[in-house]
């Protein structure tokens, strides 16, 4: 089992930005498929971003030019520089990883961009 821990979401003024970062409880070089995705209340949880083991990424257009992932395989991190937030960024992010053939959440963290 792997167990993923988000951190970095808080409340941001339109334009800020934030860097949410992903904790797994193995080290990453053992897990593939990272990524985070986002949900807000009565729709589906969409895909943001992700990153393959060696460093190829993909994003959403709604985010494509603010947002950047990486793998931080030395301090065994995912991390998401989010700029240029906008209020249609708010959402609870998760992140996601693949370990022995099975997908892992985690718990979420809120990101609220609101003046």
């Amino acid at each position: 089992q792997v167990q993923l821990v988000e951190s970095g979401g808080g409340l941001v003024q339109p334009g800020g930005s934030l860097r949410l970062s992903c904790a797994p409880s193995r080290d990453i070089a053992v897990i593939s498929g990272m990524g985070w995705y986002r949900q807000t209340p009565g729709k589906q949880r969409e895909w943001v971003a992700s990153v393959v083991s060696g460093g190829a990424t993909a994003y959403a257009d709604s985010v494509k030019g603010r947002f950047t992932i990486w793998r931080d395989n030395a301090n065994s991190r995912l991390t998401l520089q989010m700029n240029s937030l906008k209020p249609e960024d708010t959402a609870v992010y998760y992140c996601k990883g693949r370990y022995r053939e099975r997908n892992y959440w985690g718990q979420g963290t809120q990101v609220t961009v609101s003046s």
